[in-house]
Formats: C-alpha cells, sequence, structure tokens
C-alpha cells in the first residue's frame, strides 16, 4: 500500500509536467533529481526544477515584471509521507512560497499535525479541499476527470459520492483513504501589492492542488500496479522529453544548458539496467508533440 500510495504521488507529477509545456511563457525543467540522506523528513528524494510561468500570470502583474522574473525555481524533498516544496525567483528577493505536507490515513479531521505555536495558529487559515463537491470553472470542466462519473477498470473503484468522507466516517477502515495536510507559508514583502498578491497566490495554489488530486484519482488506471523502479524510470523519460521541448524554444545566444542536461539524462537511463518503456497517455504526447 505504502508504494500505491508513493506512485500516486509521483506520477501526476511526471504527467503535469509534460502537459504544462506546450508552448511559449510554459514549460519545466527538471535540473536535478536524485536521492538525498539525512534531509528534511528523513531519506528521500530532491528534486531541482525551473517553471516558465508566463502564462499563467496576470496581464497585469505580468506587465510589470521584465522576461528574466516569469520564472519560479522549485525544489522540493519528498520523503513519503512526509515532503516540502519550495517556490522562489530568482529576480524576486522578498518572494517564497514554502509548502510542507504530512500524508495521513484519515478525512483531515487531525487538528494540529503541524505541532505550530499558538501564534502560528493565530495566523493561519484553514481552507479544506473537498475533490469532489469543490466547484470547477466551466472552462476547465472535463468528463474524464469528474470523479462523480469516474470508475477505475483495474481497480474498480468510484464514481465518488458527494458524501463520501462522511460515508467514510460513518465505516471507517473499510476501504483505504489518504487526507494531504498542507502548510503553505508565503512571503511576499514589498509594499503596496503584497495582500494583492497572497490572494492571488492562495487561489491559484488552491485550484491546482484541487485539480492535481482529483487528476491523481482519475489517472489511477495508469499509476496503478507501477512500482517506485517504474516511477523513477517514468521520470528519466519525463526529464529527456521536457530537455527536448525546451531544446526546441531556447534562442540564439542563451548557454546550451539544455543540450548538457539531456546529455546527462540519456546517460542516466544508459545506467539503468532492464529498464522498461513506460508510455504516457494520448492527451500528454499530443501535448508535446515528440
Amino acid at each position: 500500500i505504502i508504494i500505491t500510495k508513493a506512485t500516486l504521488l509521483i506520477y501526476p507529477y511526471s504527467v503535469m509536467s509534460r502537459e504544462e509545456s506546450c508552448g511559449e511563457g510554459s514549460g519545466v525543467e527538471i535540473l536535478e533529481n536524485k536521492p538525498y540522506t539525512d534531509g528534511p523528513g528523513g531519506n528521500g528524494q530532491y528534486t531541482h526544477k525551473v517553471f516558465h510561468i508566463g502564462k499563467h500570470i496576470p496581464s497585469w502583474f505580468r506587465s510589470i515584471l521584465p522576461k528574466a522574473a516569469l520564472r519560479v525555481e522549485e525544489e522540493s524533498w519528498n520523503a513519503y509521507p512526509y515532503t516540502r516544496t519550495r517556490y522562489t525567483c530568482p529576480f524576486v528577493e522578498k518572494f517564497s512560497i514554502d509548502i510542507e505536507t504530512y500524508y495521513k490515513s484519515d478525512t483531515g479531521n487531525q487538528s494540529d499535525v503541524f505541532n505550530m505555536s499558538a501564534a502560528e495558529k493565530r495566523q493561519t487559515t484553514i481552507d479544506p479541499i473537498d475533490i469532489v463537491t469543490d466547484p470547477i470553472p466551466p472552462h476547465e470542466y472535463k468528463v474524464e476527470e469528474d470523479l462523480r462519473l469516474f470508475k477505475s477498470v483495474k481497480t474498480q473503484r468510484g464514481p465518488l459520492r458527494d458524501d463520501w468522507i462522511e460515508e467514510y466516517n460513518n465505516n471507517p477502515g473499510k476501504t483505504p483513504i489518504m487526507c494531504a495536510y498542507k502548510l503553505c507559508k508565503v512571503e511576499f514583502r514589498y509594499w503596496g501589492m503584497q495582500s494583492k498578491i497572497e490572494r492571488f497566490i492562495h487561489d491559484v495554489g488552491e485550484k491546482v492542488m484541487a485539480r492535481a488530486h482529483r487528476q491523481a484519482w482519475c489517472w489511477q488506471d495508469e499509476w496503478y500496479g507501477l512500482t517506485i523502479e517504474d516511477i523513477r524510470q517514468l521520470e528519466l523519460e519525463t526529464q529527456l522529453a521536457l530537455a527536448r521541448k525546451m531544446a526546441q524554444t531556447v534562442k540564439q545566444g542563451q548557454p546550451r544548458t539544455v543540450e548538457l542536461l539531456m546529455s546527462s539524462v540519456q546517460q542516466e537511463r544508459a545506467n539503468i539496467k532492464h529498464a522498461k518503456t513506460i508510455t504516457f497517455s494520448n492527451k500528454c504526447i499530443q501535448c508535446i508533440d515528440i
């Protein structure tokens, strides 16, 4: 079960990284992906990524930023069931987002997972997310990602009803369940824009988290049964595909870091024994056009 849960967490992010790389103003570069010891949460996997976020920034904010600022760096320490992720923008010194996550086998009824102080609790807003009942903007709705309709072929799980949490609480332990507790800390210390930016980050973060977890559920027929070795191979395939995509858009005169990254990924693939080919669904292949 632990392997299944860890696979659930990693697979969707590999797919979404490919989906994000669909043209100018978008894209993900995976700079590092390696195991670590004695780090956040103990032993785990460290990743360092660069997100090109131009298409996700509202026009009023994009207009005041230089193009070099339209990139965000992500460092992530995944030591399931604990993860820590930090986002920074090299151009904006007083900005950061720090997210700690604990995965628990409950329905979100623990009150102090992060052992916060009394002062921290007073500054914290609790915002429950229900992946079934929370509204979805019409332009983002997809039938194949409707949890009220989806039923897994491999696991026979689903569809989920609106009262799925209450149903579990009335019969605890009957089926597996997992809640992601996330503590998000945002720093944006620029006078005059702080409240507006923090509100924007909150709204976007909530939307991204809800969609990511809906997709994790609806894509279970793609990740169910994969081993952690399969997932590591998939991550390398994703890293290479993203490097290829970024190489198509890199401008003349820029450092050729993309080619160096592709070379290192290809070497890493060659070092993996008994590697198997893991294919993505058509939606992702069409998106990155490789």
